[in-house]
């Protein structure tokens, strides 16, 4: 247990509470002072827990994150600089060291049946809706982390969109750290009521420093709508990340998650979602890491209904001496008859010091489905290099194109222009461009 070091965020916290929003609800006040005391009894995960068992966050206790006060920075930050990330074609929401900035927002012409607000001005506005979906699709009880985030976010956001309401641009959600030893602790709610269609994209980005992104973001998928959600992390080589996506899917829900990790010195991504009978989920993703990155993929999907149908595939391409870990489960619960379900996860080592751990685990307790798994690690394909050589291409050229195809192929997976360029600019800065014209691609 790490309990010395939550004792030191247990001993500060009555003194950041009185600053934290929704202080006079009675329910978010026990949910937060529950989640207090289960954070402060354990401490943060450690590697004695099963799902953390490649992952040592004992870095992080050797600081003690605070959070910033509300409009401490928000003056620092340049539209300049917001441009080189809010994205043209979409609506833009920024937090910037966990705090809504309406001021660097952008939302016009967003309709007036949907909602997206701060969570502290929904917990002022709306308390009675929230209560039915703060720590609904997740508890306390998930690990730590989330305990820890329930009992000290800050800000987040809500965002409500109506039946059969279909969004024309999708709203990004844009987290900006711009201090160091900082915790930045978020809570997102999104709900998407029957037939409605909505486009997210989380975006992380932050200055040269080592701070905390701690994010917990909860998503509720109506019958038969449409939730896509996307999640751009290319936050500072020093900085600690955990973001956790939890889902909820009502019958005939569709939901969809691209995850691009490739900053942070240790960044942890948690996504578990929850299917209804004949709902559908895909969970694509792309982990780079470079130098002595550590990230580290957790998903899990239940199956809990008949129908439902699951598709999963990461890659993750590792260089110098970084460390990718994935852990990917399903869950088919006995009365989910029917299911369909595919996970693969694939890896390709530059490094002789490069690191893959992979943990692909089906848990099966129906007896009419059909699921499978796949697993690859190791290095480029010798044969196709040669090839490549055989086309009058030199050897170093032929590595590159090669990692890049191996990278690009969940990259093309994005159909949002703008996106599509942020994430393809992230490969090719991170991974040697030669022999990999920009204007073919």
């Amino acid at each position: 247990m790490t309990t010395a070091i939550a004792s030191r965020y247990t001993a500060e916290y009555p003194t950041i509470a009185p600053t934290l929003p929704g202080q006079n609800l009675v329910w978010l006040t026990a949910l937060r002072q529950e989640a207090l005391s289960k954070f402060s009894a354990l401490g943060f995960p450690s590697l004695r827990e099963e799902e953390w068992r490649y992952t040592n966050v004992s870095a992080i206790e050797k600081k003690l994150f605070a959070p910033s006060a509300i409009g401490q920075v928000q003056e620092t930050v340049s539209k300049e600089l917001l441009s080189k990330y809010q994205l043209a074609d979409a609506w833009s929401v920024v937090l910037i060291d966990g705090h809504f900035c309406a001021e660097l927002s952008a939302l016009e012409g967003l309709p007036e049946t949907v909602t997206v607000m701060s969570m502290a001005d929904a917990l002022a506005q709306q308390p009675d809706n929230l209560e039915r979906y703060i720590n609904q699709a997740v508890n306390n009880d998930e690990h730590s982390f989330v305990a820890f985030n329930a009992a000290w976010f800050t800000d987040g956001l809500f965002v409500h969109v109506p039946a059969k309401l279909a969004l024309e641009k999708p709203l990004q959600v844009l987290h900006l750290s711009t201090q160091g030893d900082l915790l930045a602790s978020t809570r997102t709610v999104i709900v998407a009521e029957a037939m409605a269609d909505i486009k997210v994209i989380e975006t992380f980005v932050g200055m040269d420093a080592a701070y905390l992104s701690a994010t917990v973001t909860e998503v509720f998928v109506g019958c038969n709508a449409d939730v896509t959600l996307f999640k751009m992390q290319c936050e500072s080589d020093k900085a600690y990340h955990f973001g956790g996506i939890y889902v909820k899917q009502a019958k005939d829900a569709r939901f969809t998650h691209h995850n691009f990790a490739f900053g942070g010195l240790l960044a942890r991504s948690d996504i578990h979602t929850d299917l209804d009978t004949a709902s559908e989920c895909e969970l694509n993703g792309l982990y780079l890491g470079i130098n002595r990155q550590h990230i580290d993929n957790h998903t899990r999907i239940n199956h809990l209904k008949p129908h439902s149908i699951s598709r999963e595939l990461y890659k993750g391409v590792l260089d110098d001496r970084a460390r990718g870990v994935f852990q990917g489960r399903v869950i088919v619960a006995e009365d989910a008859q029917k299911t369909d379900s595919q996970m693969n996860n694939r890896n390709l080592l530059l490094s002789n010091d490069a690191e893959a751990d992979t943990k692909p685990q089906l848990e099966i307790y129906a007896d009419d489905v059909k699921c499978a798994h796949g697993v690859t690690v190791g290095q480029l394909d010798e044969k196709s290099i040669f090839y490549l050589q055989s086309r009058c291409i030199d050897e170093e050229t032929a590595r590159n194109m090669l990692t890049f195809a191996f990278a690009n192929e969940m990259v093309d997976k994005i159909k949002i222009k703008s996106l599509h360029d942020q994430a393809l600019e992230q490969v090719l800065i991170r991974f040697p461009q030669e022999g990999v014209n920009k204007e073919w691609l």
